[in-house]
């Protein structure tokens, strides 16, 4: 006796229509006339549409059930489909391998923009335009300064920073002040208040019931001594 498992079938293409559809569309790809095939076709069409009907509210419909059909048949079924047969490279296309950063950033609590606003301002022939730019780089830089190291910080080193890393073509007055920034540590959560009070409320009642319990007892004993 020969027992037929998944694992021995042929893998699923598209599992979302199951495996009587594939089936269905293999037995189409071995009919001999392509009249026979284009009507089986359209069936097996009206199927899957049957099977998936949230494919209804996308656009093109059919067109996308007809490009599932020449998937689920590995792109060899011979019928007139009335959409452009799809091709096996723009079906399984690989996207484009992501070229990763080389870049080294000197300072990296700034951040990589920063340098790149650095020379960015170096080629602005304005001056006012060129100081404002300056005073908000100076100004972000000292935000991200605060953020990272969580410890106040003084102007006079951000400057300092600013014209290192612009090799001495950007600076400001001494006398300029920077946004003021101060980093505060969050209030602790309301969970600690409630539990302890929780716990206040639970000692208390504890409490509560004990001293009336004792009281109950004292009463019984004054009575049984009256006896």
């Amino acid at each position: 006796m020969e027992f037929d498992y998944n694992s021995t079938r042929k893998r699923l293409i598209l599992a979302e229509y199951g495996r009587n559809v594939q089936n269905m569309v293999a037995y189409i790809c071995t009919l001999p006339t392509k009249e026979e095939r284009n009507r089986h076709a359209q069936v097996v069409i009206d199927l899957m549409g049957f099977l998936n009907p949230h494919l209804r509210d996308v656009s093109d419909f059919k067109h996308k059930l007809w490009d599932h059909l020449h998937i689920i048949s590995d792109f060899q079924i011979d019928v007139d489909s009335p959409y452009p047969k799809p091709t096996p490279g723009a079906i399984h296309a690989k996207p484009e391998t992501l070229n990763y950063p080389q870049h080294r950033i000197k300072y990296k609590h700034y951040g990589y923009i920063i340098e790149l606003m650095i020379e960015k301002a170096k080629k602005i022939e304005d001056s006012d335009r060129k100081k404002t730019m300056v005073q908000a780089m100076a100004n972000f830089m000292k935000m991200a300064y605060v953020t990272w190291n969580k410890d106040s910080v003084s102007d006079d080193h951000i400057l300092d920073d600013l014209k290192e890393m612009s090799n001495g073509h950007l600076e400001l007055d001494e006398d300029v002040n920077l946004t003021k920034l101060e980093f505060k540590t969050p209030p602790p959560g309301n969970r600690t208040k409630s539990s302890t009070g929780s716990n206040q409320q639970n000692g208390g009642g504890q409490k509560g019931r004990q001293q009336q319990h004792k009281n109950q007892n004292n009463g019984g004993n004054k009575k049984r001594k009256r006896f």
